[in-house]
């Protein structure tokens, strides 16, 4: 597979499965997701019993702590090795251009191989490719022992890069007519339609690989994120399956001193798609605490800076509109208690985003108040009903923004956990496309 060792990206060989195949029972959606509604992976095992299933290939992360993890685990490799044997699929040297219906949009993206020598996800890094959350490294060995042994790989990771004006995938969608199908389909338990098509054309390929290594141009990288040229690029931001893409590299970092560096394994499947896509929703993720003593509180402000405004709001809806208000010159957030509404105003924030700043108090907080329990929230009418129960804080927090985003992480780092969130569960990702990660 040949690497294009400047932007990460390779081309790969990717497995689909024969066309006599059903497609709807073959794909499946990402493992980590209906976490605690094991009714939804008991209804798709059912549906797709004995035939050939990406759903045989991956562990549910719903049963990742089940007494029999580990015969699920030999049960992956044996259906992997079984369905290599028996010639199921059939191989295709090229990108694939995905279109998958999102809500009401429909969501673009190319699945190709990223070199996992130009991915770190510690704290810190200045990698090609970065985490955008923090990683939790107790969540790698289970992962790791799915993917030690195993002869192939199944993508459900999602990897953002930041291209406002289209230009990666300008040649290949003006193309896109002539680009041969390779699957068409409605997905199951209505998670909307689906299509790949095949990019194996040099000049399409060309004009990816030319214009993501145009997105990196130290001039033009320096201007758009107001940087000293010369700084360490970011091309490549995690979107989903941040931990998928950790227990890749963590497993080729395994193996590399005694399989070289001309192995599969140095790659990982993955889709890339434009932070600007329309599907593309960031919502807000705001944060409830529970049996919360006053310190809470009376502690935050000098935690925050040396100058923060704090001012009351009418009700939640002049909250939300202070706190999103886009012309304010400096971060701001909400708190909601049992006794009303405030606005918190940072002038001179520690971190890039609000909840870079706060989440840091909070986590030191819970650490030295077990009692006290969190929990992370989305919309505006929960966080406003939990704030505002007796012994309840809650911290209305702004979306971040698609222009701050990349910025944010090269200034800071992965942001703090649950920052933000990319659509539904049932629109996550669905495993279609393998490949070997074996000689």
């Amino acid at each position: 597979m040949p690497e294009i060792s400047r932007i990460g990206v390779a081309v790969p060989d990717l497995l689909l499965p024969k066309p006599d195949t059903d497609l709807k029972k073959w794909a499946v959606i990402a493992c980590d997701q209906f976490t605690s509604q094991p009714e939804y992976w008991e209804r798709v095992a059912e549906f797709v019993g004995n035939a050939p299933s990406t759903f045989h290939m991956i562990l549910p992360e719903v049963w990742l702590e089940s007494e029999d993890v580990q015969d699920r685990i030999d049960s992956i490799q044996k259906y992997m090795r079984q369905y290599l044997d028996q010639h199921i699929f059939e191989t295709h040297p090229g990108f694939m251009l995905v279109e998958r219906s999102v809500g009401d949009h429909t969501q673009t993206g190319l699945v190709v191989a990223l070199d996992l020598e130009t991915y770190d996800y510690n704290k810190g890094s200045t990698t090609l490719i970065r985490a955008t959350e923090g990683t939790i490294l107790d969540r790698l060995p289970p992962r790791m022992k799915v993917r030690r042994g195993a002869p192939i790989e199944l993508p459900h990771i999602l990897v953002l890069y930041d291209d406002p004006n289209w230009t990666v995938l300008k040649e290949t969608l003006n193309q896109k007519e002539s680009l041969q199908v390779k699957y068409d389909l409605d997905l199951m338990e209505g998670s909307g339609h689906i299509t790949g098509r095949l990019v194996n054309q040099p000049e399409l390929i060309a004009s990816v690989m030319d214009a993501l290594t145009d997105l990196i141009e130290p001039s033009a990288y320096a201007q758009k994120y107001s940087l000293p040229e010369g700084s360490n690029p970011l091309l490549f931001a995690m979107g989903d399956g941040n931990h998928s893409l950790a227990t890749a590299k963590a497993i080729w970092e395994e193996i590399k001193p005694t399989v070289g560096m001309n192995h599969p394994s140095r790659y990982a499947l993955v889709e890339l798609v434009n932070l600007h896509d329309p599907s593309l929703q960031f919502e807000a993720i705001h944060r409830a605490l529970f049996n919360v003593p006053s310190e809470l509180l009376t502690g935050l402000k000098p935690a925050l800076g040396e100058l923060v405004k704090v001012w009351p709001a009418a009700d939640l809806s002049a909250l939300a509109a202070a706190v999103n208000d886009i012309q304010a010159q400096h971060q701001r957030f909400g708190v909601i208690t049992p006794e009303g509404y405030q606005v918190y105003e940072l002038l001179t924030p520690h971190h890039n985003l609000p909840v870079g700043n706060l989440q840091p108090y909070l986590d030191a907080f819970l650490k030295e108040n077990p009692e006290v329990k969190i929990d992370y929230v989305h919309g505006d009418d929960v966080v406003d009903e939990l704030g505002r129960k007796q012994g309840n804080v809650a911290f209305y927090l702004p979306a971040i923004t698609k222009n701050s985003f990349f910025r944010s992480i090269i200034l800071d780092g992965a942001l703090p956990r649950k920052t933000f969130s990319m659509g539904h569960a049932k629109d996550k990702r669905f495993y279609m496309e393998c490949r070997k990660i074996v000689p």
